[in-house]
């Protein structure tokens, strides 16, 4: 039977987890679970037979850690691909066997298990983005050739690796494609994504199952399964772990036993899994004991969720309950200053009117670089990484050039809109295509070949023709909206009519979602804003799912909040109250570079560049500043409180991760500029060592606890990853160092940990050890003799900040 066809009827059980059993098989603390492939392949291959036979469907192969960061051939560790065949080759040759002896062959399956790369992507970290799809490509293709039944990429902690990988798997196998997901209890992934986020980007990229594991045991993620199942139109796949870990003697355990685990496991499929299975700490026990407790149990039907949905790398802006704002600021048309900014590669201008817009209740952002004497592909994807750096607002790619549609379709991090398609036959063949690949709302604009038509119906009949052709594609009805062009009333005075009825129309006759660019309708007119709030009002009345629309302007922005009192979408006036402004134009805040202002206003537009993270216009004030201000009082009273606004946002959940670190980079811009004023001393001071620990080559968390403390006036010296307990301590030793953080991600490399502290402790060397990462707890700290538990990068420089006070 087809894997695809299996889990749309009935439920489909995986397999637990890896390195636990190896681990109970003589696997070393810090020794590579995916060499076991090639050095004791007879356990490997024993692990998946052991959960074939407690009632697995699918086993994932030994491969999670593969990928050709970890095996390069070199330094004694073998090539990629011959770690990945080998993996593959065993959990095939124990499907073969469980087939064998099934009642039914053929219902068995092998997955190339594909896990993160231990990396963090550009511009949080030094990874460019087709650097890693590359990296996953290389997997993906090693075990398509080994003959893999499937592909499963698990345990992604960000929204943008996560499309990394799949976009590699689709571009370099035919398998079916499952992804699954870290969140914490919270629903939010490390870097700020949510639920309905993750679901829009993977279903708009093609997953065949979406869901969660790791992390989080199966109580935590029975509280996240009904919102996953909610918006999810695939099968959802949910593998928690075995509860908590803690160590003992040695070794580490979790806190879920199999019977508990099988019983919320059952409560699990009923709240909407149709994919089951274990994580961290499961064995075949748990599994067999799961198989049990579900047997009874008829899983949710996978069904359509009729949900509009764009996103961010943060959260999911959902259509249909009002009408959405969309920020027409990035667009050259008629905006001197912009086409300067273009043509300048002016970035920092680019970033100013993507927070103004975000600040002025914009909801998503159109992002246009059309102008004839740029390279539009270029520059419209350099605008979307620049607009990423500092706003969470999903964007709308506004551009008639294919290539540059994908270029930046490809690195946006989420769902875009696509502005746009229309009913010509050229534009559709280049344009759905796209949609199709990346995932979109695609915007479809009510004109062909003969141009705009003059009535609603014919309108409407474009609109009928482009549904039809993007339905044929596989483009679902819910990922297109229709704009029916707002043409203006100077020189046609129907033409307002014209297109309010064909928003009715397109609502009613095809049950669709429309938008507008609602100004277009004044052009030529004097006090264009109360013509245009006028019109956008009767287009919200009609039913305008989405306008492009001027935030910064009051009247437009009032009639949107009226609107919202009068239909009763406005509980207490309360969005009325904070958002209804004085009726005066404004074209957004003028740049603060290009006006006069005393010290006190720049010493505050530096603390709020950083918070922002806009490195350019952090650098230029920090470096305006220093003629009269002491360079230590400017770290003093506005670097290091401006990161602590930033800090305690992130602490309370209100700022994420990617915005933390890019106010850090803002920072540490600034402070390359006071730097220069400083007197050069010998670097020494309150020296700390980072360090992943041995066996381990995952360095996101330790590489932002390294950003922080720098920023926070840390020496700090980082040993990189897959570091011997040995050479910590002899850097330890030598350095004299008071405090050292070491990072591990996998469960089979915290025993290393254990040893690291272990060692330091019998060297004798004076210092704290603080501990974090993904499967770390504060018990579980304790148990491993840490100093502390690092839930968060700020909690290091919270405790570094401690340790150094007690020095």
């Amino acid at each position: 039977m087809n894997i695809l066809e299996k889990i749309r009827n009935g439920l489909t059980i995986f397999d637990g987890g890896m390195g636990t059993m190896l681990q109970a098989k003589g696997l070393k603390p810090g020794e590579l679970p995916e060499t076991w492939n090639l050095t004791h392949p007879d356990d490997v291959r024993e692990v998946h037979a052991a959960y074939f036979r407690a009632g697995s469907q699918v086993v994932n192969a030994n491969t999670f850690g593969a990928n050709p960061f970890k095996y390069d051939g070199k330094d004694g560790r073998p090539p990629l691909d011959e770690i990945v065949r080998a993996g593959v080759k065993l959990a095939l040759e124990a499907r073969d066997e469980a087939d064998r002896e099934a009642d039914e062959p053929g219902t068995h399956y092998a997955a190339l298990d594909i896990g993160p790369l231990g990396k963090m992507l550009s511009p949080l970290g030094d990874l460019p983005f087709e650097e890693a799809v590359e990296a996953f490509a290389k997997v993906v293709r090693a075990g398509a050739a080994a003959d893999a039944d499937l592909v499963m990429i698990e345990t992604m902690n960000d929204s943008y690796e996560t499309k990394a990988a799949v976009l590699a798997a689709k571009e370099n196998c035919s398998l079916p494609v499952f992804v699954s997901v870290v969140y914490d209890e919270g629903g939010k992934l490390m870097t700020g994504a949510d639920v309905r986020a993750m679901t829009a980007m993977l279903e708009g990229l093609g997953a065949d199952a979406i869901g969660m594991n790791c992390s989080l045991g199966p109580a935590q993620m029975l509280s996240l399964v009904p919102e996953l199942s909610a918006c999810c139109s695939l099968p959802v796949l949910v593998k928690p772990n075995a509860g908590l870990p803690r160590s003992e003697g040695g070794r580490t355990v979790y806190d879920v036993g199999a019977e508990e685990f099988s019983s919320l496991m059952r409560e699990i499929v009923r709240a909407g899994a149709h994919i089951i299975g274990g994580c961290c700490g499961t064995t075949p026990a748990y599994i067999e004991a799961m198989v049990r407790a579900v047997k009874d149990v008829e899983p949710l039907p996978v069904t359509e969720k009729e949900i509009s949905m764009v996103s961010s790398y943060t959260h999911a802006v959902t259509f249909g309950d009002r009408c959405i704002l969309i920020g027409e600021r990035i667009n050259p048309t008629g905006k001197k200053k912009l086409k300067q900014a273009l043509i300048a590669k002016d970035l920092e201008y680019i970033r100013s009117e993507g927070i103004g817009q975000a600040d002025a209740g914009a909801d998503i952002l159109d992002v246009n670089a059309g102008l004839p004497d740029i390279d539009e592909p270029v520059m419209l994807t350099e605008c979307v990484r620049a607009l990423q750096e500092v706003t969470d607002l999903p964007l709308q790619i506004d551009t008639s050039d294919p290539a540059a549609m994908e270029s930046a379709l490809r690195i946006c991090n989420g769902k875009a809109m696509i502005n746009s398609v229309n009913g010509k036959e050229e534009v559709l063949d280049a344009v759905l295509p796209l949609a199709k690949k990346y995932g979109g709302l695609l915007v479809c604009l009510t004109l062909d070949e003969q141009g705009i038509p003059e009535t609603a119906e014919g309108r409407l009949a474009i609109a009928r023709r482009i549904l039809e052709r993007a339905q044929a594609e596989g483009i679902h009805k819910k990922d297109l909206i229709f704009d029916p062009l707002a043409l203006t009333v100077s020189s046609d005075p129907k033409a307002a009519a014209v297109t309010l009825e064909s928003i009715r129309l397109i609502r009613e006759e095809l049950g669709c979602l429309t938008s507008l660019g609602v100004s277009n309708v004044s052009f030529g007119l004097p006090s264009r804003p109360s013509i245009t709030s006028a019109f956008f009002t009767l287009a919200m009345d009609r039913g305008l799912s989405g306008a492009i629309i001027n935030p910064y302007d009051p009247q437009i922005m009032n009639a949107f909040y009226s609107y919202e009192v009068l239909a009763g979408r406005d509980e207490g006036c309360a969005s009325y109250i904070g958002g209804v402004r004085p009726l005066q134009k404004s074209d957004g805040p003028a740049p603060a570079a290009q006006a006069v202002r005393d010290p006190g206003e720049e010493k505050k537009d530096l603390q709020e560049a950083i918070v922002r993270g806009m490195k350019e216009r952090a650098a230029q004030l920090a470096a305006s500043l220093l003629p009269e201000t002491d360079p230590l009082t400017l770290i003093q009273e506005h670097l290091v409180p401006a990161l602590d606004i930033v800090g305690k946002g992130f602490e309370e959940k209100r700022v994420y991760l990617p915005q933390l670190l890019m106010s850090a980079e803002a920072a540490s811009a600034a402070f390359e500029e006071v730097k220069k004023a400083l007197p050069q001393g010998d670097g020494s001071a309150n020296p700390v060592i980072l360090a992943t620990v041995r066996g381990d080559i995952h360095d996101i968390g330790k590489n932002i606890v390294k950003v922080l403390l720098e920023n926070y006036g840390y020496k700090v010296i980082d040993l990189g990853r897959d570091v011997p307990p040995e050479k910590i301590v002899q850097e330890a030793l030598e350095k004299k160092v008071k405090l050292v953080g070491l990072s591990a991600l996998m469960t089979t490399t915290v025993p290393a940990m254990e040893e690291t502290i272990r060692q330091l402790h019998e060297a004798g060397v004076p210092c704290k050890v603080i501990v974090g990462g993904a499967v770390l707890t504060q018990e579980y700290a304790d148990m491993i003799h840490a100093d502390a538990y690092g839930k968060t990068a700020m909690d290091t420089v919270r405790y570094a900040d401690k340790v150094f006070m007690d020095v």
